[in-house]
């Protein structure tokens, strides 16, 4: 797998094609995303990564500040932009009630999620997905995106269920203002 890294050292997707600068999803950056986990550029702690390089798949706890007045649902998005596709990679997908201010350890876990947390569909399956790199591909990158939107997904006429969604039609699909965002980025490396 080293020899798999270094060949693909250079290939990348970048964060062109990240959620946060989707034109639809452009908004104020005045909510603060915080964890206690890891700092902003810091790396993810091994509890945080895939259980087949030794972790735990267990999603960092986050806490943010209060959304603003009229937010109707909380989304939030975790990318890995460092994924050697086109496009970022997306490790999480979740819907999150405006009242939640925080998630414990694990409350992205798809069948126990956090109260008010709906995990949705990612690029691998449903829920938290952690870090798990190619060996030697270098350091990874993952955004952890929230948005405070104005109206629930999919509840515009003839808008799909979002639990059915794959997630960059998801993601391409809102049609809810944004009133706030944040975002934090952690690393890994293997």
């Amino acid at each position: 797998m080293t020899l798999l890294g270094r060949l693909l050292h250079d290939r990348r997707a970048g964060d062109a094609h990240l959620a946060w600068h989707l034109p639809h999803l452009d908004g104020p950056e005045t909510l603060t995303l915080t964890s206690s986990a890891f700092t902003e550029g810091g790396p993810l702690p091994l509890e945080q990564c895939e259980k087949r390089i030794g972790g735990a798949n267990v999603s960092p706890p986050l806490e943010w500040t209060a959304p603003p007045p009229g937010t109707a649902q909380l989304l939030l998005v975790i990318e890995d932009i460092d994924v050697p596709l086109a496009k970022p990679a997306v490790h999480c997908v979740a819907l999150v009630d405006p009242a939640v201010e925080q998630l414990p350890p694990g409350g992205l876990n798809a069948r126990q999620p956090a109260t008010g947390v709906q995990p949705l569909r990612g690029t691998v399956g449903r829920g938290y997905r952690g870090p798990g790199p190619i060996k030697g591909h270098g350091p990874h990158h993952y955004v952890f995106q929230l948005f405070a939107l104005s109206a629930p997904l999919g509840s515009g006429p003839g808008a799909p269920p979002p639990q059915q969604a794959r997630p960059r039609a998801l993601l391409s699909g809102i049609t809810a203002a944004v009133l706030a965002r944040a975002r934090l980025t952690g690393s890994y490396e293997r």
